[in-house]
Order: C-alpha cells, then sequence, then structure tokens
C-alpha cells in the first residue's frame, strides 16, 4: 500500500510506503488525512487505519525547478509505450539525433521505438530516411510527473491532487 505525502501548503511531495507513513504519524510529524477505511495495521495495543494521503506538520519547499529527470521508464510512459515512428508497442527508445551526431539525453531528444524501427533508423536522422515523428517530444508537465515514487495514481488521492483518475 503506497500513501500520498503533502506538505503544510497541501501540495504533493512523495509517495512512500505505508511504513514510512505510520513512522511520520507516530512521531507526530504528520497527521493523516485519508485512510483506506477497511485496511488495519494491528500493533500491540492499538489499530491503525491504513493511511492513503498524509499532511507533514511543518512546511516544506518544494524545489524551483521542478525538473522531470530523464528515465527510460519515463520516455515510455509518457509516449504510452508506442512507437514515435509506426505507432506500435514500444519496448526501447531512440535519440532522434543519434548520440553519435551529437544528441543528447533530453526528453525533446528521446522517444519511445519498437524494435523494428529502433534497428531499421541505426545511426541515421530522420532527414536521411524520410521519416517523420508522431508527436513532438517535451518534457512532461503536470503534479503527477513531479511526484516522487509516483508511476500510478491512487483513486483516493485525487481529491488532493485536484486531477480526474483518467480510466
Amino acid at each position: 500500500m503506497r500513501t500520498l505525502v503533502l506538505n503544510a501548503g497541501y501540495e504533493p511531495l512523495a509517495v512512500v510506503s505505508f511504513k514510512r507513513a505510520l513512522v511520520l504519524v507516530l512521531n507526530q510529524k504528520a497527521t493523516v488525512l485519508a485512510g483506506s477505511g477497511d485496511r488495519l495495521i494491528h500493533a500491540a495495543n492499538r489499530d491503525f487505519e491504513l493511511p492513503t494521503v498524509i499532511l507533514l506538520s511543518r512546511y516544506v519547499r518544494i524545489p524551483g525547478s521542478r525538473s522531470v529527470p530523464v528515465s527510460r521508464r519515463g520516455v515510455l510512459r509518457r509516449d504510452a509505450h508506442r512507437c514515435a515512428y509506426c505507432s506500435s508497442p514500444a519496448n526501447t527508445i531512440d535519440h532522434v539525433q543519434p548520440r553519435s551526431r551529437g544528441g543528447k539525453d533530453t526528453w525533446e531528444n528521446l522517444v519511445a521505438c519498437c524494435f523494428k524501427c529502433n534497428n531499421k533508423k541505426g545511426d541515421k536522422t530522420l532527414g536521411e530516411i524520410g521519416w517523420v515523428l508522431r508527436l513532438k517530444p517535451k518534457m512532461p508537465t503536470g503534479t503527477v510527473w513531479s511526484l516522487r515514487g509516483a508511476d500510478r495514481i491512487e483513486p483516493a488521492w485525487d481529491p488532493f491532487l485536484g486531477i480526474a483518475q483518467a480510466a
């Protein structure tokens, strides 16, 4: 079970394990805003409802840049695991501008790609082989992307994130 952590300004900071959340609550560093309702943790002298959202007691500043670090998993997730060239299921990533030609590991230069297209493209640029990207790669934005540890969003977090869970 995962728990959403909010700072004193009700801004989402991270996703932690329920164990970490309980430690923060028991040490009076956080309060429980929402619990699971039906799931309990049994201690020696007390039962605790499993927290799904906690609020830190002290204000914690969110870093100003809010830049999302580039990762293979992030690129695949951003592109919905679809190849940027042919729209088939993607299982790898590709540098639009090859690294051997000065391409960097940035959100704007990396796209999800299938093995077939990745092998066909090889070390060439899009202009050399006449291909076109089906999307313009860019750094993802939004609360979900800046939230450490959140690969997927729990429905119980929706009111605290201000987003609707996509079906």
